[in-house]
């Protein structure tokens, strides 16, 4: 499943944690966190989906300045440098949002990403590939996709659709993990049993690939409309040529934690088109040209 990104692969890694506390306490100390029914239930369940999600937007720009290697332009060095900043602010300017840092990170694959948990405090980062195999308008016209990410709010919109989606995994987890346990194995006791336990694991890894399908699907329709905004920004046809320059792009992917950031990913086929955060380019391309 190359296509689930940063914030599914870091909020399941929290939840695992989290299920893995819970369950030490509840049957090791003897403490029973969900004394208040299914309201306690729902309200335990809000805290920690949202915790996870909320801790992935806080440490979603720090997370990718890492494991993409950026160098934030603090100071240009070149005029290329000094072009891209500009480019940056300016769009930034006309997208009324707060000029993001800038950064370019190594890599042979033409590529963009922008993150960060405020509009106003982004990160938007391009390839060296990217700004040697494009001309300056079809730069112009990635990093106009870039800032309209961040001018519809879309990291934050993914957090909080990803908190929601987590939270009803949790509880509705532990739920069926009750009914299976007290109305088809008989347990009687008033702790939770192993069947409680092993239910509520399968449950949430189930109902978690259910929460993947929806947050890629809602992530293809912010590409749709990441384009169109790019479009408007520097016009149709330079969104359409770097689209298409795209489809040229080689070298090694973005690592797959990131790659629901980047503006270019590859190709998936069959079921796995569920977990694609991003549209096929050509579907892209056709629909700037409707």
């Amino acid at each position: 499943m190359k296509r689930i990104f940063l914030f599914v692969l870091t909020n399941l890694a929290v939840l695992a944690l989290l299920r893995v506390v819970l369950f030490i306490v509840e049957n090791v100390f003897g403490v029973h966190l969900m004394q208040g029914g299914t309201g306690g239930l729902l309200v335990f369940a809000a805290i920690f989906g949202f915790g996870g999600s909320l801790i992935s937007l806080a440490l979603s720009k720090w997370t990718a300045k890492r494991m993409m290697g950026v160098r934030v332009i603090e100071s240009p060095q070149s005029e290329l440098e000094r072009w891209l900043v500009g480019a940056v602010n300016r769009l930034a300017e006309q997208a009324h949002v707060g000029m993001p840092e800038v950064g370019i990170f190594e890599a042979e694959e033409m590529n963009a990403f922008a993150t960060g948990a405020r509009r106003n405090a982004a990160l938007v980062a391009v390839s060296s590939g990217l700004l040697r195999n494009m001309s300056r308008t079809q730069v112009e016209a990635v990093l106009g996709h870039e800032i309209t990410h961040v001018a519809n709010g879309d990291m934050v919109t993914l957090a909080l659709l990803q908190g929601v989606l987590n939270t009803f995994v949790i509880f509705l987890a532990r739920i069926i993990g009750g009914i299976v346990d007290r109305a088809i194995l008989r347990n009687d006791r008033q702790g939770s049993g192993i069947g409680f336990f092993l239910t509520t694991i399968v449950a949430q890894f189930v109902l978690g690939i259910v929460a993947s399908v929806i947050v890629c699907w809602y992530s293809r329709r912010r590409e749709f409309r990441a384009d169109r905004g790019g479009a408007d920004l520097t016009g149709t046809g330079n969104m359409i040529d770097a689209l298409q320059m795209l489809k040229r792009s080689q070298g090694v992917p973005m690592p797959q934690q990131l790659q629901a950031f980047g503006i270019n990913t590859g190709r998936s086929n069959g079921i796995m088109r569920l977990f694609m955060s991003h549209p096929p380019l050509d579907e892209r391309i056709a629909a700037l040209k409707t």
